[in-house]
């Protein structure tokens, strides 16, 4: 297995530029998730690591080997798409065996290595079955295991999970995340499902029109977020972001109230435009908080539940909270943002302010 290099990776169709200079290093045996919303490139990105579209401009390395210009199929990567994409009429054994039909792979050495993958897979008994007669789950492990037998250097992974049920992609997720620490390899996902993200990842890289937001592990990205972007893509429900003014003693007001928040912040000018931002389980909801807010919504889910009320400002925060609650909707509520677990980003820039 290999490591892999972007080097000022760009992608244009005519006037428009889908991957926007992206630098990336990912290291041998890691799994990298592509995280963001639709339209962000993350799927363009991986089909140009693939040789499935053509470079505008940089370089891709993969194990010390530029391959910005080789054909697919010579730079040692296998993909698994989101479609399963088997031959209907052939066996698992046949649809998993067919790449290595197709490069003369000798025939001791192609049975092997199937029976090895099958192995692995769980898919020895199912090797004489056809497509129509597994399950989603079978199917995209037999995408996987076709992936496998070419021994690649980097495996592509692109939305694989979306076409199953909620408790197969939960099950799907384990199955991989397994996988990865058996084979070891290098490997890149590709999701907008952050739950997926999350879980897999050894390090999450965040896109946002073709351009790299942040990379780092998942709760480094979760906990200590670079900008707003960020911090409102990872996490469910989101941050709860509070637009709030600095004061001439440098305490920082939330719009709507009369309250001063937190402590002061020394280089910020009275006057300056700044968004906090706490996540749903660091709301403190107590009966002498300095802010009020007025409950819309109530989710219980058993061991937590998730309260959604309205500020002064008209902004709706969401709090989590591991006791249930009887509220009503339009019930009071009195919240404070603790110091500790509160972030600081720039109104204009949406950039973060660290102290």
């Amino acid at each position: 297995m290999s490591g892999l290099n972007l080097n000022g990776l760009r992608k244009s169709f005519g006037p428009t530029e889908i991957i926007a200079g992206v630098d990336l290093e990912i290291a041998d045996g890691e799994l990298v998730v592509f995280v963001g919303p639709s339209g962000c490139g993350k799927s363009t990105l991986l089909r140009l690591i693939a040789g499935l579209e053509s470079v505008t401009a940089g370089q891709i390395v993969i194990g010390g080997r530029d391959v910005t210009r080789v054909d697919p199929a010579r730079r040692g990567v296998a993909m698994v798409f989101q479609s399963y994409a088997l031959f209907p009429h052939m066996t698992v054994r046949q649809n998993m065996g067919f790449g290595m039909r197709v490069n003369r792979v000798p025939k001791a050495e192609a049975a092997a290595r199937l029976q090895k993958a099958a192995a692995l897979l769980q898919l020895t008994e199912l090797l004489d079955r056809k497509p129509a007669q597994l399950s989603g789950g079978q199917r995209q492990r037999v995408a996987i295991g076709r992936a496998i037998v070419r021994d690649p250097q980097v495996f592509l992974f692109d939305e694989p999970l979306s076409n199953l049920d909620a408790e197969l992609r939960v099950q799907m997720r384990a199955e991989l995340s397994a996988l990865h620490a058996r084979l070891g390899a290098t490997m890149i996902y590709v999701t907008h499902d952050q739950v997926e993200a999350m879980t897999l990842a050894d390090r999450i890289v965040v896109l946002r029109a073709g351009r790299v937001e942040q990379v780092g592990a998942p709760l480094h990205l979760y906990d200590d977020p670079d900008n707003l972007f960020v911090a409102g893509f990872l996490g469910s429900p989101r941050t709860n972001f509070l637009p709030a003014e600095v004061q001439a003693d440098g305490w920082l007001r939330p719009d709507g109230y009369s309250a001063d928040l937190l402590s002061p912040v020394e280089g910020l000018a009275p006057g300056r435009r700044v968004v906090l931002g706490c996540r749903p389980e660091n709301i403190e909801i107590t009966d002498d908080g300095a802010l009020t807010a007025s409950v819309k919504t109530v989710e219980q889910l058993g061991a937590s539940t998730f309260v959604h009320a309205e500020c002064a400002s008209g902004v709706v925060l969401a709090a989590e909270l591991r006791q249930r609650w009887g509220l009503k909707d339009k019930a009071n509520l009195r919240f404070d943002l603790p110091t500790a677990a509160t972030q600081l980003f720039d109104a204009e820039t949406g950039v973060r302010i660290r102290g």
